[in-house]
């Protein structure tokens, strides 16, 4: 878990797919966190990423650095403890401006059953499961 976390963080900038109905969904997310031990992204409830995570928690997300490409599949669940929310936003003070721990809106999900794969062009795709 802690190679996926490092990687989405160099990468800056991974791309979560969920389901829409039937028709899939892909947008660039940024925030990635680890708080007691599990890889949290972080939302807002307006947002129909949101409100297709909580339809279908399956989702993908996938990042490219450096010449090799991460994926992972794993079940989005919410974690909906102040605590969770605060870790998140102090890991990404920028945030503040837009979010806070109490404002009804700001959700984190932590990554559960993940099976993430590195890959590249010139090496043997490596795989970890948390």
């Amino acid at each position: 878990m802690d190679k996926v976390y490092s990687f989405l963080k160099e990468a800056g900038t991974y791309y979560l797919a969920t389901m829409d109905k039937d028709q899939p969904r892909v947008r660039p997310f940024g925030t990635v966190n680890i708080f007691e031990g599990k890889l949290y992204i972080q939302t807002g409830k307006s947002k129909d990423v949101s409100k297709q995570i909580h339809e279908n928690p399956k989702v993908e997300i996938c990042a490219f650095d450096k010449g090799r490409w991460l994926r992972v599949s794993a079940v989005a669940v919410e974690d909906d403890r102040r605590e969770a929310r605060v870790s998140m936003l102090e890991a990404y003070p920028e945030l503040k401006a837009m979010y806070s721990p109490d404002d009804g809106n700001t959700e984190v999900f932590y990554l559960k059953d993940a099976k993430a794969v590195f890959s590249s062009f010139t090496s043997a795709p490596e795989t970890v499961e948390f």
